[in-house]
């Protein structure tokens, strides 16, 4: 699936997603403008049950030396969840991801950086935007405009979140990889009208390809998760920007599974990825460079 006579059919038959344009737009009060090019968005997690050990911070002081590390190495904004996908975490109520999540915001927001949160809760979305968030990362399925019309009244920006269920922690089955890109594309399609006809103008998708939770790490979901991100430039024909979350197997790393994002970044780059939601900083901004160095 990743050799040039793989990818060129792929690339062929979808031409038109991958020269469609997609929105550029900006958050003037982080300083931060978004075009059509890659760009790292870097990840901290509150959960004690995260599956990527390293992201995991403990308190306000850790999570911020993490931000600021992170923004050093590359990353343009941060990405903070308080509680972990996988099936095997507890699952924290509405108030525990608040006490979690805002004292976190508020101090990266404080410090100049761009922030999102990462929440399906509505009360949890409204508390991280008071708290200063320039972004929430909506992990789950919200029919309410009132939820859309709060982030346009904020400023802030959407990143949609493709899921099977309710949320990312539903433990619905996946569609199989032939039938998801267009049973994608109709969740996001219905997503966009909500979040547009509210008034939100900074808008990313991303196709969830970290969620393939239900399958086992091994060779069945490396396929799944490669073949699936190899396509996540048709979703250019959407008009926004498209968010990837790079993934990385024990199966296939073992001891240097910390290096497995460097390989789903040049995966992710390969399908026109605009914005790459990275664990690993400095393993993944190389790659991002590289680009940029030889577009020059």
């Amino acid at each position: 699936m990743i050799t040039p006579d793989k990818l060129l059919p792929l690339w062929t038959a979808h031409q038109n997603a991958l020269t469609h344009p997609v929105r550029s737009f900006s958050f003037p009060r982080f300083g931060r403008v978004f075009e059509d090019k890659p760009y790292q968005f870097g990840v901290i997690n509150l959960s004690r049950h995260s599956t990527y050990r390293e992201s995991i911070s403990h308190g306000v002081g850790g999570a911020l030396y993490r931000a600021r590390r992170m923004t050093l190495e590359g990353c343009v904004m941060i990405d903070v969840g308080a509680e972990s996908t996988d099936d095997t975490a507890d699952l924290i109520d509405i108030d525990g991801q608040i006490a979690k999540l805002i004292p976190v915001v508020k101090a990266l927001a404080d410090d100049g950086i761009l922030v999102s949160a990462e929440t399906y809760h509505i009360d949890v979305a409204r508390a991280a935007l008071e708290a200063g968030a320039g972004v929430i990362n909506l992990t789950g399925r919200i029919d309410d405009p009132a939820f859309y019309e709060m982030i346009a009244r904020h400023d802030a920006g959407l990143i949609l979140c493709y899921t099977p269920g309710n949320n990312a922690r539903s433990r619905d089955e996946l569609p199989t990889a032939d039938g998801l890109v267009e049973r994608q594309l109709a969740f996001f399609r219905e997503r966009l009208e909500l979040a547009t006809a509210a008034g939100v103008e900074r808008i990313w998708i991303d196709p969830g390809f970290g969620f393939a939770l239900n399958l086992p790490d091994g060779a069945d979901r490396v396929r799944y998760q490669t073949e699936s991100m190899l396509q996540a430039f048709r979703f250019r024909v959407l008009g926004w920007p498209v968010c990837v979350t790079m993934v990385a197997s024990v199966y296939l790393f073992k001891d240097e599974v910390r290096c497995g994002e460097t390989c789903s970044a040049t995966l992710a780059l390969l399908s026109k990825a605009n914005l790459m939601r990275s664990h690993e900083g400095a393993r993944v901004q190389p790659v991002i460079d590289l680009l940029e160095i030889c577009e020059q």
